[in-house]
Order: C-alpha cells, then sequence, then structure tokens
C-alpha cells in the first residue's frame, strides 16, 4: 500500500506540497486533478521515489514494482541527448542515429555518435519478440516498431513510453499527464488500453484534468496550491468554470513595443509548392502546397503522425529536406543564399519540448532575453536597450513577480508564458505555435489563449497556431488547414 503522512516538499524557495495524507489501498485507482501549480506532477514524483520529502513520511513500495511515464524524454539520457541534438539540428541522417523504437523497447541503446557497432557491449534482449509485439499491438505501435525514436509524432512517443513500462509488469503504472498531445483517436485508444491494464492487476495512479478522466479509475484527488482539497469516489463532480480577466496586457507596454514594429516587408510569410519530405521510403509530408499570407491567422491540424511536425521543420528550417522542394519563406526561396539564423530570427516558436534544452537552473529573464539570440540560454550580456526589451515582455505577459526564478520552479501554465515572452522577445514576423497550451488546465488554457488573441490583433502577428483541440484556438484564427498521412485534406476559412 502507498501511505503518504503529514508529507511536506520544498523545491527551492517554494512550498509545493503541504502536509500531504493519502492513502492508495490495494485495487484502487486513483486520478490526481487541480490547477496549473498545483503540485500534481510532484506527488507522483514522490511515489516513484525522484523526490523525497523533508517533512512527513512516504511508505512507497520497491522501485520496481513502480512504472513512472514521464511527459518527455528524460527517461533516459541516451534517448533524450539523441531527440535534442535531433530536433535542434533535424539532420535527416541524424535519423540513423538514434535508436529506433525496438532497441529502446529491448533497452539495447547505442551511445550517441557510435561508429563501430562492434565496439559496444550491449545487454542482451529484455523480452521475447513476442512479448514486445504483443504489448505494441495493445498499444497499436507495432508498425513503428523499426522507426527511429525521433522521427515519430509526440502522441506515438507517448504510446511507445507507455509500452516500455508496461513491458515490465509493474504493480503500480504511474502517468503524468498521458493524454496531452494525442489526437482523438489516440486518446480514445489510451483509454481503452488503461481499462486493460486495470483489469490486469495493476494500479494506476494518472495526472489528468477532470474531462479525461479514464473509465478504470475508482478514486480521484483535488490538489489546490499543494493542499489536498477533496477525495472522491465515484460520480466525480468538477467545478470547471472558466475565470476571466478584464485586462490581460498593459497598454502602456505595449505601446512602447509597438513603436518599434515587426518587419513586414514580405507578401507571403509561407509559400510553399508540391512539398515532398521522405523518411525510409515513406512520404511523412506529401505533395503539400499551402500559402500564409501576411498579417493571417492559421491553424494547423492533423492526428499524431500526420506530418504536423515535419511541415514545422521546414517552415524554422530545420530540415535541410527543404532543399529539395521549393518554397519561400518572407518572400525568400529556400537555398537562395539565406543563413538557418536569418530565417530563425523574423520567427518566434514555443513548442511542448523547448523547455528541454534549457539548463534547469536558468532564470526566467534569461530564458526569456535568450529569444533576442535564438539560443537556448543566456551567454552573453545584455546592453541596456536588450534589457529593457526583455522587461517590458516580462510586464506585458505578467510575469515580472518570476523574473528571478528558474524555469524548473514554475508551473506548467507560468513556463507557457515565459516561453511565450521568449518567442515574442524579438518582436519577430510570424507567431509559430506548436501545441501551446499542452498540459495546461481549463482557466490556465482559457487565460492563455485568450492572452494570445489578444497579443496577435493588437501586434498584428502572422500566426500559425498548432493544436489537436478546437477550443484552444484563439478567435483570430479564421483559416485551417488539416494534415491526414502527409496529405491536405482541409485548407481554407476555418468553420467556428
Amino acid at each position: 500500500m502507498i501511505d503518504l503522512q503529514k508529507v511536506f516538499v520544498q523545491k527551492g524557495d517554494r512550498l509545493v506540497l503541504e502536509n500531504i495524507d493519502w492513502q492508495v489501498k490495494p485495487h484502487e485507482h486513483w486520478a490526481i486533478t487541480g490547477g496549473n501549480g498545483a503540485g500534481k506532477t510532484t506527488l507522483l514524483e514522490i511515489i516513484a521515489g525522484k523526490i523525497f520529502p523533508f517533512k512527513g513520511t512516504a511508505h512507497i513500495p520497491v522501485y520496481t514494482d513502480i512504472a513512472f511515464v514521464a511527459k518527455d524524454y528524460s527517461f533516459n539520457r541516451i534517448v533524450q541527448s539523441a531527440t535534442q541534438y535531433y530536433q535542434q539540428r533535424f539532420n535527416s541522417i541524424d535519423a540513423d542515429i538514434a535508436p529506433t523504437v525496438m532497441e529502446i523497447l529491448q533497452n539495447q541503446i547505442k551511445p550517441i555518435g557510435t561508429v563501430n557497432e562492434k565496439s559496444v557491449k550491449l545487454p542482451p534482449p529484455e523480452f521475447s519478440e513476442d512479448q514486445i509485439r504483443q504489448v505494441a499491438g495493445l498499444l497499436r505501435i507495432t508498425h513503428l516498431l523499426e522507426r527511429s525514436i525521433v522521427t515519430l509524432s509526440n502522441g506515438e512517443t507517448r504510446r511507445t513510453l507507455i509500452t516500455l513500462s508496461l513491458l515490465r509488469k509493474p504493480k503500480y503504472l504511474l502517468l503524468d499527464n498521458p493524454f496531452i498531445g494525442l489526437d482523438v483517436e489516440s486518446r480514445h485508444t489510451l483509454h481503452e488500453v488503461l481499462s486493460q491494464v486495470a483489469q490486469s492487476g495493476v494500479q494506476i495512479i494518472i495526472v489528468s484534468s477532470a474531462n479525461e478522466i479514464p473509465g478504470c479509475i475508482t478514486h480521484v484527488l483535488t490538489l489546490q496550491e499543494g493542499k489536498i482539497v477533496k477525495t472522491q469516489t465515484r460520480p466525480f463532480t468538477f467545478d470547471t468554470a472558466a475565470t476571466t480577466q478584464e485586462k490581460l496586457l498593459y497598454p502602456e507596454v505595449l505601446e512602447r513595443i509597438k513603436q518599434a514594429p515587426a518587419r513586414n516587408d514580405f507578401r507571403y510569410a509561407i509559400n510553399m509548392r508540391d512539398i515532398v519530405v521522405n523518411y525510409q521510403q515513406k512520404n511523412v509530408v506529401d505533395h503539400v502546397s499551402w500559402q500564409v499570407k501576411r498579417g493571417e491567422k492559421w491553424a494547423l491540424m492533423g492526428p499524431n503522425g500526420s506530418g504536423k511536425s515535419t511541415l514545422l521543420s521546414l517552415i524554422t528550417a530545420d530540415n535541410p529536406q527543404g532543399y529539395q522542394n521549393t518554397y519561400e519563406l518572407f518572400d525568400i526561396k529556400r537555398g537562395s543564399g539565406e543563413s538557418i539564423w536569418d530565417i530563425k530570427q523574423r520567427i518566434g516558436y514555443v513548442s511542448p519540448e523547448l523547455h528541454l534544452y534549457f539548463n534547469r537552473h536558468t532564470e526566467v529573464w534569461k530564458a526569456v532575453a535568450s529569444g533576442l539570440f535564438d539560443s537556448a540560454g543566456l551567454f552573453k550580456k545584455l546592453n541596456s536597450e536588450e534589457r529593457s526589451i526583455v522587461d517590458n515582455y516580462l510586464k506585458l505577459l505578467n510575469i515580472t513577480h518570476l523574473s528571478d526564478r528558474q524555469i524548473t520552479q514554475l508551473s506548467s501554465g507560468e513556463q507557457r508564458q515565459v516561453f511565450l515572452a521568449r518567442a515574442l522577445v524579438k518582436n519577430p514576423s510570424l507567431l509559430l505555435l506548436d501545441e501551446p497550451c499542452q498540459g495546461l488546465d481549463y482557466n490556465h488554457m482559457v487565460y492563455f489563449r485568450d492572452l494570445v488573441n489578444e497579443l496577435v490583433l493588437e501586434l498584428n502577428k502572422t500566426l500559425v497556431y498548432v493544436t489537436h483541440y478546437p477550443d484552444e484556438i484563439p478567435a483570430c484564427v479564421d483559416k485551417v488547414i488539416r494534415l491526414e498521412n502527409g496529405k491536405v485534406v482541409e485548407s481554407g476559412k476555418r468553420k467556428i
């Protein structure tokens, strides 16, 4: 049994969990809910043995009985190194040196940069091929087993991590927001999988939003500001009423920012014609044509694996297969002499993985300032003008009070505001937001969506907004492009 008694947890100078009394008895399956910054992930990390309380006692099973599925690639140092390197460079040849799904599932991961495979002694395979195919079939990733991990979509990666955990036959399966980043079909699949896992005798503890509670869950614990405010059994009741703020932006700061407008000396931010990107004899982007004019606001949608991330990598100039295609960014033909940094300077980019590239101890103001130089951290001293710009955006997004905190001490909602400020600080021509609300609770999602809407309209930004959820799309977005299997299946006016 899991038994926490009067547990207190502190991160830095912040008390994250306070006076937690909680027991998980046999045959119980729990969901942990609450707002951003409530301490949900921290509570999971205590059970997983990743962090320890500074006060109180935590009686938990031995670690071999527990499988913890994180939100990102941090489960393995080598895999994290491979994926970070790949996402920063996006060279197609790097897909060959990163581990495959099968290698990860078998714990046979070669160090990055291995030239002579015979020089590396790998452990024997952990599981039989039948075992892997059985669990992979359950999660519907059998077709991905020989694929490189770095070519997977967010949803495919998440299902791979859950497969890895289930192969080890834990007694407790801990899931940190497993539904984020999944399309409708993948979410439905995961609900079915969790029901089967629970029936097999594995106890599930999941951090989830109130509207994604799996049917197998028997109990819900709700946190607020680090304290347990409610526990309940079925039928569950939740308060999901959105809170709104009358003033999202500071008018005086906006006026200062508008005095130095973005470069808008182009007709098309994106002008793609018959684009094809091929990996391992498969067209992941299949003859796509797409034009985004200056000032337009687009939603980019489609299921996991449909080609969205690859299309984004062409826009951010990270994918070298761009040189094999015909398209312009800001009316300049790719491959006509412009550098990758010339393009990046004109794009403000937010992605779900962006925080992984930063040192854990990076202060908020430095993370925002790094956007001036398109670097993952601040490596030069700011002059007075640059520091003034950073301070303007900290105030504009209402995060000045977080300025000296480390980014790992922030809630998901606060991190999203920080990285939005980083994307905006150089006043880009194009704002590219890739699932920016991933992991936010309902109130924070509404706040962030409305904040983006107001910013984009006030600063007249060209916008591409990527999401699986229609209710996350800002009101200013009036066009949509939808991909399936690499092909465009919808493009034009957004239906509201």
